[in-house]
């Protein structure tokens, strides 16, 4: 097909307003059940005992609009330069059935943790922090909505790896999709305010592996610590995982609430 400025331009806009409801949907729906829903009986799991403020929330989802005009406008260059035959290991992929979609899934959902957690270093540098990554620090107490409030310069260098990874390693396009689900599923919940991850009887996560929401808030309160988005093999392997972590995850998701004041709580908003 010939390019084409409308075709394009139609394109960006189909792009935009898919990335738009999958953001709002995840982000949305977290705040919904987890800030209004279920606050009285997830009062014990809240990892804060402060909310951000409305304008905070309102502030982030406005940025995060911006980050997405940028995501769309990398899905649309990742469309028109797959017609120009510039991903030919994607299209071959498609063959491989559907072991290897799961397993290519694995391999850029690791491959992305890994890209994650030291580009994640570089922009905490004094020379890119400014910037590139100052913006979502300002959500010192992070929201749901936090999740795409990024300066430009980070969501870039976040869209990059989406970009790239195809050109180097076999993915079909469903596959891409789905990374992007997960994606904005697990970054939504590290700013979700709450501990979900469930606790074993040393109160350390049970799935010790996995990054929780306590892991990720804390580097939004001790920016030095904790880069990892997935997984925490780097922060350990690097020694950068904060050394109050276990103590931190233990009070927010072991904490008991009695019944009296949990229904004082109620569905009010906060």
């Amino acid at each position: 097909m010939p390019f084409s400025w409308q075709h394009s331009c139609d394109m960006w806009w189909s792009y935009l307003w898919q990335n738009t409801s999958r953001y709002a949907f995840f982000a949305v729906l977290t705040w919904a059940l987890l800030w209004v829903v279920m606050r009285g009986p997830l009062r014990g799991r809240k990892i804060r005992a402060l909310s951000p403020s409305a304008r905070q929330m309102v502030m982030e989802f406005a940025i995060s609009m911006r980050s997405i005009a940028l995501f769309a406008t990398a899905a649309a260059g990742m469309s028109l330069m797959s017609r120009a035959g510039f991903y030919p290991l994607t299209h071959l992929s498609h063959h491989w059935g559907p072991a290897w979609m799961a397993v290519s899934l694995v391999l850029m959902i690791v491959g992305h943790d890994a890209y994650y957690y030291w580009t994640h270093r570089a922009l905490h540098r004094p020379a890119l922090f400014r910037g590139a990554h100052a913006r979502h620090h300002k959500s010192h107490n992070p929201s749901p909505f936090s999740a795409y409030s990024f300066d430009l310069g980070e969501a870039a260098v976040m869209v990059t790896f989406v970009v790239l990874w195809p050109l180097a390693v076999p993915t079909p396009w469903p596959v891409i999709t789905l990374f992007i689900l997960h994606q904005i599923w697990r970054n939504t919940l590290a700013h979700s305010g709450y501990e979900l991850a469930p606790a074993g009887a040393d109160g350390r996560p049970m799935f010790d592996w996995l990054t929780t929401a306590t892991h990720h808030d804390m580097h939004h309160s001790h920016a030095g610590w904790n880069f990892g988005l997935y997984f925490t093999w780097w922060d350990r392997w690097m020694g950068t995982e904060h050394p109050d972590y276990y103590a931190a995850f233990a009070k927010s998701a072991t904490r008991r609430v009695r019944p009296d004041a949990a229904a004082a709580a109620g569905p009010a908003l906060g």
